[in-house]
């Protein structure tokens, strides 16, 4: 019997967990594989005590499938989907999705397949976010963001195709590696700065930024011979166009939650409508975390992080790691304020101050501009 693991608390689990149960996180095996990376949970709306991650635990149960229905989705290993896609191996689960490898017959590439779980698939609710997710990232077009490059159904499974990524999710680089150095950790911040600008030009929120949605994918070596990345934002599921019209707001009405809690900002958390800012606020949580290995709030329990957000004031880069340069911890500290109207106002903004952190020297070897 495999074990697996919480990507955020790091607790341990039996298969055939699926969630862990502190946190409502999905688990992933001990020895992950480098791959596309496990597809996140999706955002649930808040439960009746305001907990999104008690919420998300409910959902995972009531969403378990049956025997039939998990003999039919997880073992398409080996079979030819739509004509097309010869199925290899199971890359990981989510509460939305199976996703496999696959070989792309016609183009001859290998590309990842997320499968939507059938009940959701009967759930149209679902499906339209299926739809909207697709057409977002239809139409990106840049090298930090992965893009789909088709919806498609056969046989009454709904599916999306995407670029196979060779590499591993930020979040099991910090698991192998601990916290991040900034002559690595700087230029895979100005990337995600860049892929999500593009985003938010087209009007799109990403809406749950965290280390499980950013692919690292190995691009090269420094002089030196030490490992470059390049990151690569993913799953735009929850992302919402700003513009978005009445069929939209259906899925998101205000008051309801959407994303992982411990990188909500404040207003996200209070369900409030959301703009760029809200991904420079989850931007600067990620990169405290990247840095120290620890959250900026810290709390027993998701709900306890989320009021601190509301309340308190983050903790201090430097009073963790001493030796991180002064000006890499105002630039967080700003991206964590409460109120949207102090912090960058976009991703350009971000992207200049982080760049302006440590651009020459020994930290400028690493940088790919």
């Amino acid at each position: 019997m495999s074990t697996r693991r919480c990507p955020r608390c790091q607790t341990t689990y039996q298969a055939p967990a699926r969630y862990c149960v502190k946190d409502g996180s999905p688990l992933v095996d001990v020895e992950p594989t480098a791959s596309f990376g496990p597809p996140k949970l999706p955002g649930a709306p808040a439960g009746p005590e305001g907990d999104p991650g008690a919420q998300r635990g409910a959902e995972a149960e009531d969403l378990s499938l049956t025997p039939e229905e998990l003999d039919r989705y997880s073992t398409l290993s080996g079979k030819l989907l739509d004509r097309r896609y010869q199925v290899g191996r199971r890359l990981g689960e989510g509460g939305m999705s199976y996703v496999y490898r696959a070989q792309d017959t016609e183009s001859h590439r290998p590309v990842a397949v997320k499968i939507l779980l059938p009940r959701l698939s009967r759930d149209p609710a679902a499906v339209e976010r299926l739809r909207r997710e697709a057409g977002i990232a239809m139409r990106f077009d840049h090298p930090n963001v992965c893009p789909i490059l088709r919806l498609g159904e056969a046989d009454r499974i709904l599916y999306l195709v995407m670029p196979y990524l060779e590499g591993e999710p930020l979040s099991e680089h910090e698991t192998k590696r601990g916290p991040i150095s900034v002559a690595e950790g700087i230029p895979l911040l100005l990337q995600m700065c860049r892929g999500l600008a593009q985003a938010h030009e087209l009007g799109i929120v990403h809406r749950d930024l965290k280390p499980e949605n950013v692919m690292l994918v190995p691009d090269g070596t420094t002089d030196d011979g030490e490992p470059l990345y390049r990151a690569v934002v993913m799953d735009f599921g929850l992302a919402k166009e700003r513009r978005a019209g009445p069929e939209v707001a259906k899925l998101t009405a205000t008051g309801i939650v959407l994303g992982t809690p411990e990188f909500m900002s404040p207003e996200q958390i209070r369900g409030k409508p959301l703009d760029g800012r809200s991904d420079v606020y989850a931007l600067g949580v990620l990169a405290f975390e990247m840095f120290t290995g620890q959250l900026p709030f810290p709390g027993k329990s998701a709900q306890e992080t989320m009021i601190a957000r509301l309340r308190g004031s983050p903790a201090k880069l430097r009073d963790l790691r001493p030796e991180l340069p002064a000006k890499l911890d105002a630039v967080i500290q700003r991206c964590l304020i409460i109120d949207p109207a102090e912090r960058f106002q976009n991703m350009d903004e971000l992207d200049h101050a982080f760049d302006s952190v440590v651009a020459t020297g020994v930290f400028g070897r690493l940088f790919r501009r």
